[in-house]
């Protein structure tokens, strides 16, 4: 996945697995997007300088990234929303432009983040789009801060990290990575700010730890997507669809876990019809069943 111009990032192993970063450096060369002096600000919450970019008006659609991304790997998604919304997004915890802040990154932390910014702006029900990381964060957000959830999309998000949710050729991927970052950093090479890339692997590493009963709390609707041949395991991904109550499930055929990026008409818009259409959930039984 890119591997071929982006070598120095071989070691970063969310790059061909989890996230969507070599897409988002393609897009930085040609976009403004996560480094926008007209759209973007500064929030100062939680102990971080958390950045953050806003485009079009209208009600709010937030957008969630990856691993190891930042706001330009949302590009086509701001570029087809930002017409229709006010779209809101940011460089996670730890990520772009954002702080890092004390203490080892979690998802926590990051969603809580995302409530206080959307707290700043005096946010409420607003539709969410996360993909990978940013789809854990927009269920731990409709989980904990259901106020904040209008409807929720979700693509190649995970509720654990080990062999029941994720594809066993990660790991062999994951532990390289580890062990090439940690020997850079032994080198005290300096071309890239390895602590930082340690940090990230961890997270994909050690996290999520979401009870999948947890699920239950969530109200709001939610669009639970993978692709086909997601890094995401199909049986993980129908289990998240399976404990929402009010939830649809979209495998996108052909596709990967980088869908957002390699196929963003098609993927856009599925989401522009879950956010602008009303919510059901038709069943086969009720429609076959003698009226």
């Amino acid at each position: 996945m890119c591997l071929g111009k982006n070598l120095k990032w071989i070691a970063v192993i969310f790059l061909m697995a989890i996230s969507p970063y070599a897409f988002a450096q393609d897009q930085e060369a040609s976009m403004p997007y996560g480094h926008n002096a007209k759209a973007g600000k500064y929030a100062h919450i939680n102990g971080i300088k958390f950045y953050y970019e806003t485009y079009g008006t209208g009600d709010p659609l937030v957008l969630i990234h990856g691993n190891g991304d930042n706001i330009a790997g949302m590009a086509a998604q701001i570029d087809y929303f930002s017409g229709k919304y006010r779209v809101i997004v940011a460089d996670s915890r730890g990520h772009g432009n954002s702080g890092m802040g004390e203490g080892p990154l979690n998802y926590a932390q990051m969603m809580e983040d995302w409530n206080s910014l959307l707290n700043q702006l005096k946010i409420t029900n607003a539709n969410i789009f996360g993909w990978s990381d940013g789809g854990i964060i927009g269920l731990l957000l409709a989980i904990k801060h259901p106020d904040k959830v209008g409807k929720l999309a979700i693509m190649g998000a995970n509720l654990r990290p080990d062999g029941t949710a994720i594809q066993a050729w990660v790991k062999p991927l994951l532990n390289r990575a580890v062990k090439h970052v940690d020997d850079m950093s032994a080198k005290q090479d300096t071309s890239e700010n390895w602590a930082t890339q340690r940090q990230l692997l961890n997270l994909l590493i050690t996290q999520p730890h979401i009870d999948v009963t947890s699920l239950h709390q969530i109200k709001a609707p939610v669009l639970v997507m993978a692709g086909d041949r997601d890094v995401i395991k199909l049986e993980h991904t129908v289990e998240i669809f399976q404990n929402i109550k009010k939830s649809n499930l979209a495998i996108l055929p052909g596709n990967t876990h980088f869908a957002p990026a390699n196929t963003p008409d098609k993927l856009n818009n599925l989401l522009n019809d879950f956010f602008t259409k009303p919510f059901t959930m038709p069943t086969t039984e009720a429609i076959m069943e003698p009226h």
